[in-house]
C-alpha cells in the first residue's frame, strides 16, 4: 500500500476529503518523528504496536565483496514491537 492508497482509505473511512486526511497522516508522522528525536524516544500505541527509538554500538564488520574488515560506527535505529491486537489480526 503506497500513502495516496493510505490517504484515500483513510478519507472514505472517516469520510473526510483527501486533503483533510492527507494533512492527518503528516502530521502522524510528524509526531512519531518528534518522539522518536527525544532521548527516551519511545511512542506506543495501545492494540497496534510500539515504536523505539535503540542505540547500536560500534562494532567491527567485513565487506562481503571483498573480505576487507570495516568498522561500523554507532547509531540509532528504530524499532517496532507489534501489539497484541494487531498479532491476532494477522
Amino acid at each position: 500500500m503506497t500513502k495516496a492508497n493510505l490517504v484515500e482509505k483513510m478519507a472514505m473511512d472517516a469520510g473526510i476529503s483527501k486533503a483533510a486526511a492527507n494533512n492527518a497522516l503528516d502530521s502522524f508522522v510528524g509526531s512519531v518523528k518528534k518522539t522518536l528525536k527525544k532521548k527516551d524516544g519511545k511512542l506506543a500505541l495501545v492494540g497496534f504496536g510500539t515504536f523505539a527509538k535503540v542505540r547500536r554500538k560500534a562494532r567491527n564488520g567485513v565487506n562481503p565483496q571483498t573480505g576487507e574488515k570495516i568498522k561500523i560506527k554507532a547509531r540509532n535505529v528504530v524499532t517496532f514491537k507489534p501489539g497484541k491486537a494487531l498479532k491476532g489480526a494477522i
